[in-house]
């Protein structure tokens, strides 16, 4: 592969800054796709422009393209201005198609050197320019602050920049658009004629997909709407067939792999689990401890996700599966996002795991020294068989004698490569991933057949649905006097601790003294992420005691906190927080026998702020939540390495492109069906693609 550097105009100090975009071939170059396109087909007079920038190419349907009006016309005068701070003005007057017309460049002051010395150069008395350009202001629309110039003697502007579709891409300091569709034109001339096809000449057929090398050109430089919407399909349809492809590939690999071991339901410690539980399991429950069970004596490992909204009673699954596996001699790891939330899943398996024959403890990072050595050593001496932490567990000094079974609490909150991690300390282990709300990529395994899903979808008895309804503040603040009077509890929740420049969004520290006196008579406290550990401790343990009747709080209360006596969640500018968020504060309350609510009070609502509350209060179910969340605000790369851990996109969106996303999971099927390992010679390319593109992460590949 040819090194950017040695691409015309590119160089070795330019190729430098390339890399900050993750660009170092001519390749990377080429499939660094654009983020949108200009249709700059448009010249016209003035009056032209007196919507800004232009407006979205609606009759076409196409969200990604927007309309930019492009000016021609002769400089009849130039002059160069200094205002009173160090700003630098470049105005020039010009006959443009009519109109006399200002055009101005703005610029920085530098005593170093000229920053207009370009201009001076380009831009004379007589000279013809192209220009895109804004009105400086509505009402004098012959007043343009200039955006991009060309002149008319440029060779490259009408081909490149000018009076076609140009594309947009993200850049980088030291790198100008102008400069970037230049470098990518150069590319696609010279190198992407030799992209060869890969995908098999019946795919392309029946899903009608342009060639590969014509794709590149025209989702680069399109000559037209058509083009563009085709060579978009085409690297769509690409990007999807591989991920998927690879998932399956990775999944029928796992299930080949024998783990050695197998369990023998013995009952030594299951049954009497039951009997100290006080209630019976639900039908849901009893279904998934059936399938988790059936699955940890498969041959196979486990790659299970339980779903189940906050309540619904995933721990309960989740020891029955770890008490499975020290029945026969194994050791279990369970894994909670935070400090908080691992004290709370061990005091419960204390209340439920006191009396039985089973060894468990705590690993945090606020364990003591002494103590934290003797439950490592314990650990890998075997003598510990089931061990609850948080990240401290995945520290390369904790080693088990046979970890057999992983069960993470809150999925989203834990990376791939922590999980790859995790993976690395029980060879072939079984692993069970517990969450209210799937992140999208498991959402999107789940839907499609590529994990194994078992879904909590009853609650136990006793329980009831949280009540969510849109509020404004003061009919929320009355329904927190009234709870508060009949002795119980609520939150209040706001999205930031300080005040920012962001005048509509509220604080906790803003808010806390006026809510003190808004509720005059109450026991009021705060609670924030930028409080000392101690201190948060101390105010959410005096909370769950009932020692407090109304908490402020950020979204550290999110996850890690378990008072039954808590019936009110109070969320300011709800707008402003993502759905996923939502559902877990909600799932803060309406876990005693009493009826509770969730009040969403919302400021200053976008489309998509006003979708997501509505959202919420149509559903209490996380994994459809989950749907609407990833349709509403798209996945885009969710499924990257650096977020997640698998692939990023360039150009494709699982929320976005779910009708290719079909036609995809059905190809695939199809080809697998008649050529499971790609064997064939049609298949060689597809074959040789997949291993090039997951060469480096094929172990992070995670079907969970």
């Amino acid at each position: 592969m040819t090194d950017i550097q040695y691409l015309k105009g590119v160089g070795p100090a330019r190729a430098e800054l390339f890399k900050k975009l993750g660009i170092e071939t001519v390749d990377d170059l080429l499939f660094y796709f654009p983020k949108k396109w200009e249709d700059r087909r448009l010249s016209r007079p003035l009056a032209a422009v007196e919507k800004g920038r232009g407006l979205n190419a609606q009759k076409e349907n196409l969200d990604y393209v927007e309309r930019v009006c492009v000016i021609f016309g002769k400089i009849l005068s130039v002059r160069d201005l200094y205002t009173s701070g160090s700003l630098r003005i470049f105005k020039t007057v010009m006959d443009a198609g009519g109109y006399e017309a200002e055009a101005s460049w703005f610029k920085s002051h530098s005593r170093r050197f000229d920053v207009f010395a370009p201009l001076r150069k380009d831009i004379k008395p007589g000279e013809k320019i192209w220009l895109t350009a804004v009105p400086e202001d509505p009402l004098f629309k012959t007043r343009l602050r200039v955006e991009e110039y060309y002149r008319a003697d440029d060779p490259l502007a009408q081909r490149v920049h000018i009076n076609r579709i140009i594309p947009v891409y993200p850049l980088t300091g030291g790198i100008t658009a102008k400069f970037m569709r230049s470098a990518m034109y150069r590319a696609v001339l010279e190198y992407a004629p030799g992209k060869g096809e890969f995908l098999p000449g019946r795919l392309l057929g029946r899903r009608t997909l342009i060639a590969r090398d014509m794709a590149l050109k025209a989702v680069h430089f399109p000559e037209n709407y058509f083009e563009l919407k085709e060579a978009r399909r085409r690297f769509i349809y690409e990007e999807l067939f591989l991920m998927a492809l690879a998932w399956a590939v990775k999944r029928r690999q796992t299930r080949a792999t024998a783990k050695g071991f197998t369990y023998e339901i013995r009952k030594r410690l299951l049954t009497p689990f039951r009997e100290k539980l006080g209630f019976e399991f639900t039908a849901s429950q009893k279904r998934a401890i059936n399938e988790i069970f059936s699955d940890m004596a498969a041959p196979a490992p486990m790659a299970r996700l339980l779903e189940g909204d906050v309540g619904s009673g995933k721990t309960a699954v989740a020891i029955s599966a770890l008490l499975l596996a020290a029945e026969n001699g194994a050791q279990g790891a369970f894994l909670a996002p935070t400090e908080i939330l691992a004290e709370q899943h061990f005091m419960t398996f204390k209340k439920y795991l006191k009396d039985l024959d089973v060894r468990f403890a705590l690993l945090t990072s606020g364990v003591k020294a002494k103590e934290k050595k003797d439950i490592l050593d314990r650990l890998e001496k075997g003598e510990i068989d089931i061990v609850i932490g948080t990240h401290a567990v995945l520290e390369e000094k904790v080693k088990f004698r046979d970890l057999r079974l992983i069960v993470i609490d809150e999925q989203h909150r834990f990376g791939v490569r922590q999980r790859a991690a995790l993976r690395r300390k029980g060879d072939k282990a079984d692993m069970l991933v517990m969450t209210a709300t799937p992140i999208p990529r498991t959402l999107f395994l789940a839907l499609y057949g590529d994990l194994d899903l078992s879904e909590l979808t009853d609650m136990p008895p006793g329980r009831r649905p949280v009540k969510t309804e849109s509020v404004d503040e003061e009919a929320a603040f009355k329904i927190v006097r009234s709870e508060v009077a009949r002795r119980r509890q609520a939150y209040i929740v706001y999205p930031l601790i300080e005040e920012s420049e962001a005048k509509t969004l509220k604080s906790v520290k803003a808010e806390f003294e006026r809510l003190k006196e808004a509720f005059r008579g109450s026991r009021v406290e705060m609670l924030h992420g930028g409080m000392p550990g101690r201190e948060k401790e101390r105010v959410m343990n005096r909370f769950a005691a009932g020692d407090i009747d109304v908490l402020v709080a950020t979204t550290v209360i999110e996850v890690g906190i378990d008072v039954p006596n808590a019936t009110v969640m109070v969320i300011n500018n709800a707008e402003q927080f993502g759905l996923a968020s939502l559902h877990q504060l909600r799932g803060r309350v309406g876990r005693g026998r009493w009826e509770s609510r969730c009040l969403l009070v919302a400021h200053s609502a976008s489309a998509a702020g006003a979708e997501r509350i509505e959202a919420m209060c149509s559903t209490n179910s996380g994994f459809e939540i989950s749907k609407k969340d990833s349709y509403i605000r798209g996945v885009g790369e969710v499924l990257g390495v650096r977020q997640h851990g698998d692939m990023e996109f360039r150009i494709a969106d699982i929320a976005r492109d779910k009708e290719v996303l079909k036609e995809v999971m059905e190809d695939r099927d199809a080809l697998l069906a008649e050529d499971p390992y790609l064997s064939k010679k049609e298949n060689a390319g597809l074959r040789h693609n997949l291993l090039k593109l997951y060469a480096q992460k094929w172990n992070l590949i995670d079907l969970s």
